[in-house]
């Protein structure tokens, strides 16, 4: 393991993340508020941390490539460097208290979850908050795949520092060169946000809050600079445009790039995609019966607040414009099982992903058919590709990593005097990268009240969900510093 080389690397992006603090430091200047003090500290504490550790790292050897091992180590500690630096503007903020709350609100926004311990958002300073968007947004599509685009050393032998990052189970590669994929991915993700923008403009949404929500939406992230989210304008219009907007950052990036190249059929041809819109669509329908004439008594009103609580948790945005707990049981049910599932693989969505259960689905019926025929040879196949027995494998793995990462969790935090229905919402909350769960900390309250160990389990989930558990978890395995 070669760690001078991992230190300048993580040397590099953090004076990259102290460079980005320039945006909401502007902004600061902008509104006048108190908060430019907090920005220009923490930017030089941060870049001077970044410069010390290149200076301390050995010049680097003609050898850039990266391994596996040294790959997922560089990710794992980046992000977790990322979260400590970027709590800082937080932290020397007056809204904070201690670094515990600071921390959890920047891993909460690098890692897109939402999850918030600010009890009164709109007084903040709104350079602070531009700050909560734009880490998400910075975080949303990786803030490594970012550095991969623009920084060309990180290209050499990059693709592991890509696989340990993007959030699916293969991560596609669009063009032969990792850092044109890079960049082809940044400006998709800043096309996206920037016509949001327009629309939300449009709606007559003041430029601030525009740029704020579409910062939050295009990277599912989730994060407001309203206390009651998007319920605080109560328009259609902005629901559905959101909407329309948590759907495609919930797609697979690389199928927006083959549309975009003439390819018409892409999200038709597509079984993720296809199962994933299915989904929507069905469990929409679904909620809507449920809360028609229980909760809304027009089925406008019902479709609408429908479809807005199941997308916003299906691509784990966590956006909210009603209070779900307040619905019948079927629909909370389905809520909650949509806070697993999550988006498709290669969106910025979390969760466990709609093609880790396609596969699930299909090799379960795999074994079940080889019970009745065993000298069969079936295959498992999405999009027509056979999927190798050793990915199967890993996806059966992550699976399991992932079901029992949420008991251990929601038995720790049980166990800290959490209720049952807190720790196990605040935990699936946190490990599928949503924001509210269930409980004291559902989409109409926050998790400030919880215990500092309980926020610094959840932090630590939000990172694993993040990451896609195996980054992270393969740290603690003793074969992995083996040489």
């Amino acid at each position: 393991m070669r760690w001078s080389f991992i230190a300048r690397i993580i040397g590099i992006l953090l004076i990259f993340l102290g460079l980005s603090m320039i945006a909401p430091l502007l902004v600061s200047l902008h509104y006048h508020d108190l908060a430019r003090d907090s920005f220009i500290q923490s930017m030089g504490i941060t870049m001077v941390a970044g410069l010390i550790l290149i200076i301390l790292s050995k010049k680097r050897s003609s050898d850039n490539y990266i391994n596996q091992k040294e790959g997922m180590a560089t990710v794992a500690l980046a992000w977790t460097a990322i979260g400590i630096f970027g709590a800082l503007p937080f932290y020397l903020n007056p809204e904070f208290t201690n670094f515990t709350d600071a921390f959890f609100e920047s891993v909460s926004g690098f890692t897109t979850t939402g999850s918030s311990v600010m009890t009164n958002i709109e007084g903040a300073a709104k350079s602070l908050l531009f700050w909560r968007s734009f880490i998400q947004w910075l975080g949303g599509m990786g803030i490594i795949v970012l550095s991969l685009a623009i920084l060309p050393f990180l290209g050499v032998g990059g693709i592991q520092l890509y696989k340990a990052e993007v959030p699916s189970p293969v991560p596609d590669k669009l063009t032969p060169r990792l850092s044109d994929s890079a960049k082809i991915l940044w400006v998709l993700y800043g096309i996206f946000t920037l016509i949001e923008i327009i629309f939300l403009l449009g709606g007559g949404m003041p430029l601030f809050e525009a740029t704020c929500h579409a910062l939050t939406t295009l990277p599912t992230g989730g994060f407001s600079p309203k206390n009651a989210s998007i319920a605080q304008y109560n328009s259609a219009y902005f629901d559905y445009v959101i909407v329309i907007f948590m759907v495609l950052a919930g797609m697979n990036f690389s199928l927006h790039y083959q549309m975009l190249r003439g390819k018409t059929l892409a999200f038709w041809e597509d079984t993720e995609c296809r199962f994933f819109l299915g989904l929507i669509l069905v469990l929409t329908l679904l909620v809507t019966w449920d809360i028609y004439g229980s909760v809304y008594a027009s089925i406008k009103d019902a479709f609408r607040f429908a479809s807005f609580q199941v997308v916003s948790i299906l691509t784990t945005t966590g956006f909210a414009t009603a209070d779900y707990e307040k619905f019948p049981g079927l629909s909370q049910v389905i809520l909650f099982v949509c806070m697993f599932i999550g988006a498709s693989a290669g969106s910025t969505g979390g969760g466990m992903k709609c093609a880790r259960i396609i596969a699930c689905f299909k090799y379960c019926y795999r074994e079940l058919f080889k019970i009745i025929h065993p000298r069969s040879i079936s295959q498992v196949k999405i999009n027509n590709i056979v999927i190798p027995n050793e990915i199967l494998r890993s996806i059966m793995g992550f699976l399991a990593l992932y079901i029992s990462l949420f008991i251990l969790s929601g038995i720790l935090l049980s166990g800290m005097g959490v209720d049952m229905m807190t720790a196990f919402g605040a935990v699936a909350a946190c490990i599928g990268n949503i924001g509210p769960g269930f409980g004291s900390v559902g989409p109409t309250e926050n998790f400030a009240h919880l215990p500092v160990l309980g926020k610094w389990v959840l932090a630590i989930c939000m990172l694993i969900g993040r990451l896609e558990i195996y980054t992270v978890i393969i740290l603690f395995v003793p074969e992995f510093w083996k040489k």
